[in-house]
């Protein structure tokens, strides 16, 4: 195992997950990954078309999980000295106000562009359409029929201050508007290895949540050598090992990594966690723990 700083879990072939299994770590944008296998179980019953327009937007389903649909992203000073102030969370529609959302960046379709408030949006539409609250649809749509007992959204401070660093800063989770998981490594690798080879998804939805959209090349620090976005999932080619699908994530003070690494023997699937808000520092954990025998 690494430096207990760094938390992780592994995963090769058919063999159980090997790693931290008790302690908490925020998954932060890992979470995306669940929130899009949420929409699809949803469309594999039926009820929502990825290709339907969301609510009275310009965009459809589809553009929301791939980051095309035009919006912008929230952040920002003001949004930064809120949360470091510990002032309550803003309402969903003073944020929308507050970023301009429907100024959108682009027509959706003809661009790219990260956006935490499609990822909102996603939620909302999960919500409704199951008339319950996130915890709970994520519970029934997928933790447990992947008998994933241990991650759960984060709801209050003390949810934060159970993960591995605590939480010194006093952060509301609820600053992340799409929901942030706090769980063990080995849920994370579970649930990625679940995804990719238990059929938890038909191969058709499973194909369209990687149908890559390319964007670009090497990223600094990172082990990128090129880079794509398909449906909640990051997806490209990472320097010596060749193709990662998974996702990473950034939030306040911590950083994490869940990646299937698909070309190397017995397709290990990894996940790492560390402090700081360096992607690249969880990244190269993942790679390299990918890359022991």
């Amino acid at each position: 195992m690494p430096h207990s700083r760094i938390p992780a879990a592994i995963v090769r072939a058919s063999s159980p997950p090997q790693g931290e299994h008790s302690v908490l770590v925020p998954w932060w944008s890992i979470t995306k990954s669940v929130l899009a296998v949420a929409i699809l179980r949803l469309v594999d019953r039926g009820v929502l078309t990825l290709d339907a327009r969301f609510d009275d937007w310009p965009f459809t389903i589809r553009q929301l999980l791939q980051h095309t649909s035009g919006l912008t992203d929230y952040g920002g000073p003001a949004y930064q000295k809120a949360v470091t102030n510990g002032d309550p969370v803003w309402p969903i529609d003073e944020l929308l106000e507050r970023q301009d959302a429907r100024r959108l960046l682009f027509s959706p379709g003809m661009g790219w562009a990260y956006s935490n408030i499609a990822y909102l949006f996603i939620r909302q539409l999960i919500e409704r359409t199951m008339d319950s609250d996130l915890n709970q649809v994520l519970q029934e749509l997928i933790f447990s029929p992947m008998q994933i007992t241990g991650t759960r959204i984060a709801q209050t401070r003390d949810d934060m201050a159970q993960t591995l660093w605590g939480n010194p800063a006093n952060y509301d989770p609820r600053w992340v508007y799409h929901g942030l998981l706090i769980g063990p490594s080995t849920d994370a690798v579970n649930f990625l290895n679940q995804l990719l080879t238990h059929e938890f998804l038909p191969k058709s939805l499973l194909t369209a949540m990687q149908d890559r959209r390319a964007l670009g090349g090497e990223l600094p620090n990172r082990p990128w050598e090129d880079g794509g976005y398909g449906l909640g999932l990051m997806i490209g080619n990472m320097k010596g090992v060749g193709r990662a699908v998974g996702h990473s994530g950034v939030g306040n003070a911590s950083v994490s990594a869940l990646y299937a690494f698909l070309d190397l023997p017995g397709m290990p699937i990894v996940s790492a966690f560390a402090e700081g808000r360096d992607e690249g520092v969880a990244e190269h954990e993942a790679l390299r723990l990918a890359r022991m025998e």
